[in-house]
């Protein structure tokens, strides 16, 4: 009897396959109606070719500036990231890592206002040099500001997925190292490197990506016809042109380009175990100089002022700025109320499908012995990494907008959009902690006659309530503060944060932005922590 057959007998578990299913159905069904609706626009069109020059200048740029970012973002992010492993004990480290973990619950408007606020024409920065007599910084839109603003999301992103490999180095390799009086690029050389390579692949793929569909950072920071992705023409010819079929020419390209690079850099990238070391002290040949010591010093500094300056910044000029004026507003607090049910109602939703996608793929893999249909399952119910949300959100309007008021259901469209968008952190998150929950558990379970609510309530969820509620956190707060949805679908009686915060940097209301800045942040932040926190004290009941 094969090994698989072996273990489902033993544990008596049926495989729970209908979750999975179920979930699909949502994602990525939704997306291939989406997309099934705009290849129907699409072939009704009768005008000729609707990729002009200007459309291929677009996806130029569009790869360009994806491929640029990433590059920094990875040159940046490599060294800090071994400065990190080589000095893996000093005051304040885990503060440190955590405040590199902040952007990625943090609204792109807000970091792109902070960014604004120190690298701009008229940014910190900037007043700094010209007040030493030195020349300033030119104004921060075009390629300059879309590079700086995702090197300063991805950076800390990829140092965050760099480092538990850099952990994951065995001692004994280490003190090798030190028999053989190693110099520092000998270790990076013959240890660091050959660990660290196989996974680069990977993170750029995510990167490039992310920076691929990057809309919010353009939308603001473009500048212009020049400095446009696809993202924000697909958007631009939906909302200010509604001109349908070029957004579904542009939407397709758009697919099709993500899904060759996706490809890309699959076949590239290839898979490592990774087991920390726990925190243990490491004994490394190449940290004892003075040289070594000031340069980690030195690189660890700048990577904290790239990512706590804006921080600063934004909250710096919220503060100084016209609070009783701005939060005396009700149309303030009715956008705040709107921005928090849609992300609490995204990050539910997004943490349901998310976890049906993975108990699915936990039992595909564990007690069906099909790792590989089990990976297809999560592949596929991460799909928004390339059908982006503004490809996805273009689908949808053209779909509903024949039957519907489009625009008077913007608060539901957005929930169900950045749900859809979650769903990957809730799979990289949850499905782990399911396949090893399976993997210790299944025959103990079986001997107990734990199944069904029983096993759920006493042995699944202790396990899983941690990740659960920290990945429905990381979805509300994403979703609390997103611009993408509700600027495709919203009108003046939708208004989110996110959006109010758009507008008023759009006509140079500085001050207003300011504390709209800080508000939003704070309003993500809350979200955060109580769902978070909500999710503790559930546990400790």
């Amino acid at each position: 009897m094969a090994g698989g057959s072996r273990h489902e007998m033993i544990v008596g578990q049926r495989l729970l396959l209908w979750p999975g299913a179920l979930a699909l159905i949502a994602s990525p069904g939704l997306a291939i109606v989406a997309i099934l609706a705009l290849l129907g626009v699409a072939t009704r069109n009768e005008t000729g070719p609707l990729l002009d020059g200007y459309s291929w200048h677009v996806l130029r740029f569009t790869v360009y500036q994806a491929t640029l970012s990433t590059v920094l973002a990875l040159l940046f992010a490599l060294p800090v990231a071994r400065a990190f492993a080589r000095r893996s004990q000093f005051p304040g480290r885990t503060a440190l890592i955590r405040l590199f973990g902040l952007p990625l619950v943090l609204p792109v408007i807000v970091a792109v206002f902070g960014i604004v606020a120190v690298w701009g024409h008229n940014g910190a920065v900037s007043r700094t040099l010209v007040a030493a007599g030195l020349p300033g910084f030119a104004p921060l839109y075009g390629l300059s500001g879309i590079l700086i603003a995702h090197t300063f999301f991805n950076m800390p992103l990829a140092v965050r997925l760099l480092l538990p490999v850099w952990d994951s180095i065995p001692g004994e390799t280490w003190r090798l190292a030190n028999q053989f009086g190693m110099s520092g690029w000998q270790v990076f050389r013959l240890i660091e490197f050959p660990r660290i390579a196989p996974v680069i692949p990977g993170i750029a793929m995510l990167i490039f990506l992310l920076c691929f569909s990057s809309f919010s950072i353009v939308l603001v920071l473009g500048g212009g016809p020049r400095a446009t992705t696809l993202e924000v023409a697909i958007w631009q010819a939906l909302r200010l042109e509604f001109e349908i079929d070029r957004a579904v020419a542009l939407a397709g390209l758009q697919v099709a380009a993500c899904l060759i690079a996706g490809i890309a850099f699959y076949r590239m990238a290839r898979s490592t175990v990774s087991e920390p070391t726990e925190g243990r002290r490491i004994l490394r040949p190449d940290i004892s100089s003075t040289a070594s010591k000031c340069g980690d010093f030195l690189l660890l500094s700048v990577g904290t002022f790239w990512i706590g300056a804006p921080l600063a910044a934004a909250v710096t000029a919220g503060i100084s700025g016209p609070l009783h004026d701005v939060l005396g507003r009700q149309e303030v607090w009715a956008a705040a109320v709107r921005s928090v049910v849609i992300g609490l109602s995204a990050g539910f939703l997004a943490l349901v499908f998310g976890t049906m996608l993975a108990v699915t793929a936990r039992d595909l893999a564990v007690r069906a012995q099909r790792a590989g249909l089990a990976d297809w399952v999560e592949i596929l119910g991460s799909q928004t990494l390339i059908v982006s949300p503004v490809v996805l959100g273009a689908g949808l309007f053209v779909l509903l907008i024949p039957h519907v008021a489009v625009f008077d259901w913007a608060i539901y469209l957005a929930i169900v959009l950045n749900g859809l968008i979650a769903i990957p952190y809730v799979i990289r998150l949850v499905g782990p902690v399911l396949r090893r929950n399976a993997e210790h558990h299944d025959r103990l379970c079986a001997s107990l006659g734990l199944s069904g609510l029983n096993r759920l309530v006493l042995v699944e969820w202790p396990a899983l309530a941690g990740t659960a509620t920290t990945a429905m956190a990381i979805s509300a707060a994403l979703a609390t503060g997103d611009l993408t949805a509700i600027v495709l679908f919203g009108s003046g009686q939708s208004d989110t944060l996110a959006k109010l915060l758009f507008s008023a940097l759009g006509t140079y209301r500085m001050g207003e932005a300011a504390v709209l800045a800080m508000l939003l942040t704070a309003t993500c932040l809350a979200v955060f922590v109580v769902v978070e926190g909500a999710g503790r004290i559930g546990r400790r009941a």
